[in-house]
């Protein structure tokens, strides 16, 4: 049996200064949609992340023009998997009352998008269709108990 195989080009951002907690965010909502509706998601995204995977967006759908071996369309591309991970942390102090201190967590994340052709996405594979027995070919359905109702005193 012949195994096909998934040709992806992918794009990775490092040690951007965004937290991976709220890149995620914004990533879930571009996970498998087609590139010019993942950017028009981005474009009116409010959040402050949205810029910096629509920048690693846009170099993936440049990588996958420009590689010599493809050429693919940048209309034609899905998204195919996008995932943000977590970078060093820096950490930093700041003074607080009574001589004491407040640790101050800087995050970075990685944001890595992988682009493929809407052709090489397998459709999800519906179920057959059920096909519904006449109803004197059914089975006789069994009487239903009734229960008593409680008597209530007045």
């Amino acid at each position: 049996m012949a195994t096909r195989e998934l040709r992806e080009v992918a794009a990775t951002a490092r040690f951007v200064h965004i937290s991976p907690r709220k890149a995620r965010l914004v990533v879930d909502h571009i996970r498998g949609r087609s590139v010019p509706e993942a950017r028009t998601v981005l474009a009116f995204s409010q959040r402050a992340a949205a810029r910096e995977i629509d920048k690693v967006l846009r170099s993936a759908i440049a990588n996958a023009e420009t590689h010599p071996d493809l050429r693919w369309d940048g209309d034609e591309l899905v998204v195919s998997s996008v995932y943000v991970d977590e970078g060093p942390t820096i950490k930093r102090w700041k003074a607080r009352a009574r001589g004491r201190v407040g640790r101050i967590h800087k995050r970075t994340c990685h944001i890595t998008v992988k682009v493929t052709r809407l052709e090489q996405i397998k459709p999800l594979s519906k179920p057959a269709p059920k096909t519904e027995t006449p109803p004197a070919a059914a089975a006789p359905a069994k009487p239903r108990a009734t229960r008593k109702k409680k008597e209530v005193a007045v």
